[in-house]
């Protein structure tokens, strides 16, 4: 069973974003490198990522507890795999598409 871990967004200027969110929601980030930072509350969290490279678009991230099973499971229903399975601070993940064209990525701590 999979559960809505993450949410991570595109930011122009990582600074300016965690200043906002600090300021209008009184949350804390996390700086993991020189272009990403993130809340870690424990509850859904919230990454904001400044790299060159970085998400076009809001991605959804659901944590779950085998990813090969999960990758699996996840072409077999009709989802095409748009970034194969990497490791990153905190654990692993892939990111896909579903049957609708949204991206999103599936995480396993470790």
């Amino acid at each position: 069973m999979g559960r809505l871990e993450y949410l991570e967004l595109p930011v122009g200027d990582r600074a300016a974003a965690k200043r906002f969110y600090a300021e209008a929601f009184g949350w804390s980030f996390s700086d993991f490198g020189p272009d990403y930072a993130a809340t870690t509350s424990g509850d859904t969290d919230l990454g904001l990522d400044a790299a060159p490279d970085k998400v076009r678009a809001p991605l959804p991230v659901i944590r779950v507890a085998d990813l090969e099973a999960t990758l699996g499971a996840v072409e077999a229903a009709g989802g095409t795999i748009v970034v194969p399975i990497f490791a990153f601070p905190g654990g692993r993940r892939f990111h896909f598409r579903d049957v609708d064209g949204h991206e999103l990525a599936a995480m396993q701590s470790g």
